[in-house]
């Protein structure tokens, strides 16, 4: 394949103004997904927990997989994967150190039990494909609605424990010493972080779904300190590279993930200049001032 070829494959927008209307419910339902994983992905940066949502995501992939081949719902097995891994982290791990162990034990066998589902499932490649790298799927309005409510459910449980989580997030000794229900708060935040890995997987796949839960929110504590605005900043990146990567996605020829991990990057390599040039900066007035006169 010759470079003009690969750049048509990638930017092909020959009747783009045919399919877009065709994808409305799709781009409302990466909004909606991209609300969620900035909220979430700001208290999986304050926990520690990049390498947890990896973990969770194989178990994901194993129960999106399974479903498919008993050719029940893929969604649905995609859920039951997340919350089993979710809430055997929560109980199993609360230390970091015991935690990555337990996730690098996970890992491997949501994969390898992922992989022995498709290999067993006869139907359709692009099926099979689209569990691991994601794809633009006509969401019809129940599954919107679906997405939708869970969504919401979600994001009003976690507005429910906002406060207590963020203590127990920053300080967990001294929120456990204040009586803070810090096991308790753990577990509910597990099994919230593995129903948003499920969701998320319908859009970026199960191998990427760290662009989606994880680089946002890694952006935005590059560029401020505030927790509110860290917040707003993260569902902002995550809506950009959500929305967007849909909109790329639509006028190629290959699966939306390399578009959102791309646009989140970008987004993540911006901010981290930002965050540089604000260091040398201060660096620098910092050297003028210790200057003898």
């Amino acid at each position: 394949m010759t470079f003009e070829e690969m750049l048509q494959a990638v930017f092909t927008f020959d009747n783009y103004s045919e399919l877009l209307p065709l994808v409305q419910n799709s781009i409302w339902a990466g909004a909606v997904l991209g609300l969620l994983g900035g909220l979430i992905g700001t208290f999986v940066m304050m926990r520690d927990l990049a390498f947890a949502v990896h973990g969770i995501a194989e178990l994901s992939f194993a129960g999106a997989a399974f479903a498919l081949l008993i050719g029940a719902n893929v969604v649905f097995g995609s859920l039951i994967g997340s919350v089993i891994a979710a809430i055997l982290l929560g109980l199993m791990g609360i230390r970091a150190r015991d935690r990555n162990s337990i996730i690098g034990v996970i890992m491997p066998f949501g994969l390898g039990l992922g992989i022995l589902f498709l290999a067993l499932y006869e139907g359709r490649a692009a099926n099979k494909f689209g569990l691991l790298t994601g794809q633009i799927v006509s969401v019809d309005q129940v599954q919107l609605t679906l997405l939708a409510g869970c969504a919401v459910v979600v994001m009003v449980a976690l507005g429910a424990i906002w406060r207590p989580l963020t203590f127990a997030s920053v300080d967990p000794d001294l929120a456990e010493a204040r009586g803070v229900p810090v096991r308790g708060l753990s577990l509910i935040f597990m099994f919230l972080l593995g129903v948003s890995v499920a969701l998320s997987i319908q859009v970026v796949g199960a191998l990427l779904v760290l662009a989606l839960l994880i680089t946002p929110a890694a952006a935005a504590l590059k560029v401020t300190s505030s927790p509110r605005l860290v917040v707003l900043l993260s569902v902002a990146f995550a809506c950009t590279s959500v929305v967007g990567g849909i909109l790329l996605a639509l006028g190629g020829r290959i699966p939306i993930s390399p578009y959102v991990t791309t646009i989140s990057f970008v987004i993540y390599l911006v901010c981290r200049a930002i965050s540089w040039r604000r260091a040398q900066k201060a660096t620098a007035s910092e050297s003028r001032a210790v200057q003898p006169a």
